[in-house]
């Protein structure tokens, strides 16, 4: 019965509208009211020590490091570099966007930010160029959503603390998957731009073009380098990485770009701040759900009710994954990954499924939801931006949801694109 009011309230708030942080707390809340069992004291101290975690720590410091770097003149750099290779051939612009995206998400972390990034910036452009705005949108709002799949993810580090796996071994695992959805991405966008008319630059590849925009880029394409070379060097942790990439994007957006001035700094550390205490928020009641599910056995309950519908490696990972879909359009991703992963990630490691390769299939079933309604975070901010409905832009993407999913299928199949590296 405990489980029954908790599920219950829980969507009942989701029904009318009220933030998932907030909706988490107050499910909590009416059911330690109505359980012997549980305590509003047990319930504040788990929103407490559920934080209190040096690898959480990795979290608002890569929100920060997004957001100087989202207002640094970052985006344009990356995509004079993505412009150079691919925007001479069909669909040029189109795929040069989706590069830049997947330049700029392995800096920012989040997909919301890389949507608003890079769809202030080329959703205009592209128009101006001759696409359709719907198609142009389109292809901003799904190539974000590579931002929680291509390393540093923050969806990521939520997993790799609830799960208790390497961070850095996550990290490395999600390039693959990243680059082969957004190489995807551009094959379809080709075509698509083929079938509509939508032509190139027409300009031959010069190396001197490459070598200048690169070297205009340099600063920019050195993040990664820095995050995740030091990482996996062994330099140090994914959390003083972090703190590493706020200084660096600092540096460079004041000093080099010169696009930040100092005196906007405090606004920049108070949006950090604001987004940093609504994930923290979701964090803490996300594990203190989770803390209630498994005082009744759910955890349990839902690994039985699996397996005693297969125990293939295979078709369980394809349940799991239809499981997240659905949970992908009303919750939002963090929350997903806190309160899901202690259920889920014991039953594939009961049937030798990898935690790793695990974790990624995971994330990337979830990043679908940041364009799928009602919740498709992506599709709100990049409607903000191109002033279209959200409604319209949600039949836009169809077919970039449609690519994600074969791309999530053969990833469920073939675990070495995920574990190659690792």
């Amino acid at each position: 019965m405990t489980a029954i009011i908790l599920f219950a309230s829980f969507f009942l708030f989701l029904m009318l509208s009220v933030p998932i942080a907030i909706a988490l707390g107050l499910a909590l809340i009416i059911t330690a009211l109505y359980s012997p069992n549980l305590t509003l004291t047990f319930l504040s101290q788990s929103l407490v020590t559920s934080t209190d975690n040096f690898a959480l720590m990795a979290v608002p410091f890569f929100i920060l490091a997004g957001e100087i770097m989202g207002r640094g003149g970052i985006s344009s750099k990356l995509f004079g570099v993505a412009n150079v290779f691919v925007g001479r051939y069909t669909g040029g612009f189109a795929m040069a966007a989706i590069l830049t995206s997947m330049f700029f998400a392995a800096i920012s972390g989040s997909g919301p930010a890389t949507v608003a990034a890079i769809g202030g910036m080329l959703i205009p452009a592209m128009v101006a160029e001759g696409y359709d705005r719907k198609f142009a949108t389109s292809v901003i709002v799904s190539a974000g959503s590579l931002g929680i799949i291509i390393p540093p993810s923050i969806p990521l580090v939520l997993y790799g603390v609830s799960g208790s796996q390497s961070i850095g071994d996550l990290f490395i695992a999600g390039i693959l998957p990243g680059i082969f959805l957004g190489v995807v991405m551009m094959m379809y966008s080709y075509f698509y731009s083929k079938k509509q008319g939508y032509s190139g630059t027409g300009e031959k590849f010069e190396l001197k073009k490459m070598f200048k925009s690169l070297n205009e880029a340099k600063w920019s394409l050195l993040i990664p380098v820095i995050i995740l070379g030091g990482i996996y060097g062994g330099i140090f942790t994914p959390t003083e990485a972090a703190v590493v990439a706020v200084v660096y994007a600092a540096i460079i957006s004041l000093f080099v770009y010169r696009k930040v001035k100092i005196r906007e700094f405090p606004g920049v550390l108070r949006d950090a701040a604001l987004n940093s205490v609504v994930i923290l928020i979701i964090i803490g009641t996300a594990n203190a759900f989770g803390t209630v599910l498994s005082m009744e056995r759910i955890p349990q309950d839902v690994a039985n009710a699996f397996l005693s519908i297969t125990e293939n490696e295979f078709l369980l990972l394809i349940l799991i994954v239809i499981l997240l879909l659905i949970v992908g359009l009303f919750i939002d991703t963090s929350a997903a990954v806190i309160i899901f992963t202690p259920i889920l990630l014991p039953m594939a490691l009961e049937i030798g499924i990898d935690p790793i390769h695990f974790g990624v299939v995971m994330i990337v079933a979830l990043a679908i939801g940041f364009i799928t309604p009602p919740l498709g975070v992506n599709l709100f901010v990049g409607s903000g931006i191109s002033g279209l409905s959200v409604h319209t832009l949600s039949r836009a993407v169809v077919p970039f949801v449609v690519v994600m999913l074969i791309c999530l299928i053969v990833l469920v199949f073939i675990p070495q694109i995920t574990l190659l590296w690792v």
